[in-house]
């Protein structure tokens, strides 16, 4: 406990600060009993080394170190306050409204009853990691309306609006669900490609709203198109391109509602908002892209020609008619002549489409924008100025990135499923039998066992007793060593837990979880738990045990079994109760959620290959389609079983 040391401190300090000047008033007296006279200071220098002097002289030197000690302490207790009157200052006050629910709240429950009411403190709200962070521009004392904030999500390369952040959030799950979908528990390289993190932006995003509540699902009836005047705008000012291509994301999410939206682009502006990247990622984008502006208007018109016939070698979508449906045309000033702008404005209107200039627009309204992402109409500069995504090439291009289609996964040819090398902590020792029940711990201290719990949700146990972690920057840390059983250095830690922010600024609240998480773990446990060394900071395998360590080395051992599959694979389903961290979403943590997810199937596809036992052999596939009910490989292993065991029917209902 710290409150002992911390009262025998101030005791100490107290002491030292009313000490000595009480033994100097009581036994020498005041320093100076008044100013000298002529006679005194005469007699001084006729003879300056006097008891009398020197007395005064070491009196007043014992007088300047109490008062540098006083001043130290005085500055001290100063920063204190101050940074306690900050931290006051930035704790948010309660809204108009939120006041006057709590008024009538207390009013109702002293009017009703007399009994003294008591709720527990409010647990503090979660804070926001990564380089992402909600962004609300209304500061807690300004009293606009609600409805006006522009709640969103600040990255790197720029702005997004909060529920266009969720759509990019809901499309990077998907990519995992993907990959967990086309994945072969027996590929042809046994290291996994496409276990790639996602982009920095993606991860940024995820990060922002990783550990926020989820807002309820927008219907697409408030798309910041919505925000743009009828028929369509020209935009000027320097935000013209990062707002081009922030519309170019947000118009391919909301096309991803049936009948919802569809989007014509010339392919020259396609390569001015995203660069080189325009060629390649523009292929797999669900959008149409033309060369000119004539066959755009062409597409707009209803007796139009199909999308197909629009552009060699692009893969334009087919432009659907619903009720909710709106096609919007994104295309530069420079794509045609003035005559043809108009044109294409007429045919738009005519047939309800938005067609956004990027640039001046000869025939129609031009608002300018500014480099927030912020839209001004000059003709009504008391209007209220909308805020659209903004984004630089970077951004963009990662955000489109998890909205593309897939690239086709190149075909595999293995027939014996190869098994990944052991991964787990060096030191830790494989189990000697295989057909325990469950996994033992492989490390035990006769004071206290610590454990580490990350398959399912994660808990520090000391003595089988769960440890209370309140930061989540230190819950991912504790988490991160786990999985990187050699260790991680500085940067990895910060780049993991906090994605995109400089590396300069994120030292400090490094340190700052790990300082509280050994603190935590300090008043349960004298266990050193973490090591640093050159830089590196690992969990000591000597003091902790890890599921996820054990989970290892179960797989490994196996594999290497012979004889017994069936008691070898209950071994291994013993030790993984749940997936990685299942409870969490920091997005750090899908690569590695997949990885270990994959060492299970793979050995279930092993296993269930050497199974002479048919029947045995398809409750092994059964046994990973549980674990995985993702997986089109072994729902495909499953129905040949099923039908070799004249199941036909069966087979195709899985």
């Amino acid at each position: 406990m710290r409150w002992p040391r911390q009262l025998m401190s101030l005791l100490f300090v107290l002491a030292f600060l009313v000490g000595p000047p009480v033994v100097l008033l009581t036994v020498i007296g005041p320093p100076l009993r008044g100013w000298p006279t002529t006679d005194q200071l005469r007699a001084w220098l006729q003879q300056p080394l006097t008891e009398e002097t020197l007395t005064a002289g070491l009196a007043i030197g014992a007088w300047l170190i109490w008062l540098l000690v006083a001043y130290t302490v005085a500055v001290r207790i100063i920063v204190r306050l101050r940074a306690t009157t900050a931290w006051l200052r930035r704790v948010p006050l309660p809204t108009p409204l939120q006041a006057t629910a709590s008024g009538m709240a207390g009013a109702a429950v002293f009017g009703v009853a007399t009994n003294t009411v008591t709720t527990p403190p409010e647990p503090p709200q979660p804070v926001l990691t990564g380089t992402a962070t909600l962004h609300d521009e209304t500061a807690p004392d300004d009293h606009r309306d609600q409805a006006g904030r522009e709640d969103g999500v600040t990255v790197a390369g720029g702005w997004l609006p909060r529920d266009v952040a969720e759509q990019v959030t809901a499309a990077a799950a998907l990519v995992w669900l993907r990959r967990r979908r086309d994945y072969q528990p027996h590929p042809t390289h046994p290291d996994d490609t496409d276990l790639t993190p996602l982009p920095p932006t993606v991860t940024a995003v995820q990060a922002a709203l990783a550990d926020t509540p989820s807002a309820p699902p927008s219907d697409g009836s408030t798309t910041p198109f919505a925000a743009l005047p009828v028929g369509g705008v020209g935009l000027t000012g320097p935000g013209t391109l990062p707002i081009g291509r922030g519309l170019l994301v947000t118009a391919i999410l909301a096309g991803q509602r049936p009948s919802s939206t569809s989007l014509i682009v010339t392919k020259a502006t396609l390569a001015l908002l995203l660069g080189p990247a325009a060629e390649t990622l523009g292929r797999r984008l669900p959008l149409t892209i033309v060369d000119t502006i004539d066959e755009a208007a062409q597409l707009l018109q209803p007796d139009g020609p199909a999308t197909e016939e629009s552009s060699p070698g692009q893969r334009p979508d087919e432009l659907s008619s619903g009720p909710n449906h709106r096609t919007i045309v994104l295309l530069n000033e420079h794509d045609g002549d003035e005559e043809q702008l108009t044109q294409l404005a007429a045919t738009g209107t005519a047939t309800a489409a938005l067609l956004v200039v990027l640039g001046k627009r000869p025939d129609g309204p031009n608002w300018h924008a500014n480099s927030t992402g912020h839209l001004h109409d000059p003709h009504h500069p008391i209007m209220p100025s909308p805020r659209l995504c903004v984004l630089d090439q970077t951004a963009a291009t990662d955000l489109l990135s998890v909205i593309a289609r897939p690239a086709p996964p190149p075909p595999h040819t293995a027939t014996e499923p190869p098994l990944h090398p052991y991964t787990g902590s060096p030191d830790v020792p494989l189990p000697r039998q295989v057909d325990r029940p469950r996994p033992q711990r492989l490390h035990r201290t006769p004071q206290q066992q610590l454990h580490l719990r990350i398959l399912g949700d994660p808990q520090l146990l000391i003595d089988d007793e769960p440890l209370a972690i309140r930061r989540s920057a230190s819950l991912q840390v504790l988490v991160f060593l786990a999985i990187h059983s050699n260790g991680a250095n500085t940067a990895q830690l910060t780049d993991a837990i906090w994605p995109g922010l400089p590396r300069r600024s994120l030292t400090g609240r490094l340190y700052t979880a790990l300082s509280d998480l050994r603190s935590t773990i300090r008043t349960a446990s004298d266990l050193p738990v973490i090591d640093h060394a050159d830089d590196r900071y690992r969990l000591s395998p000597k003091h902790i045990d890890v599921d996820l360590w054990n989970l290892h080395a179960t797989i490994h051992q196996a594999a290497a079994a012979l004889t017994h599959t069936a008691a070898a694979w209950q071994t291994v389903l013993d030790a993984y109760p749940a997936d990685l961290a299942t409870t969490r979403t920091w997005p750090w943590l899908d690569p590695h959620r997949e990885a270990t997810r994959r060492r299970i199937i793979d050995l279930c596809a092993a296993l269930a290959a050497k199974e002479p036992d048919p029947h045995r052999s398809l409750q092994l596939l059964q046994d990973g389609i549980s674990i995985d009910p993702h997986n089109a490989d072994l729902h495909g292993l499953a129905s040949g079983a099923l039908t070799a065991l004249g199941h036909p029917q069966t087979a195709a209902e899985l």
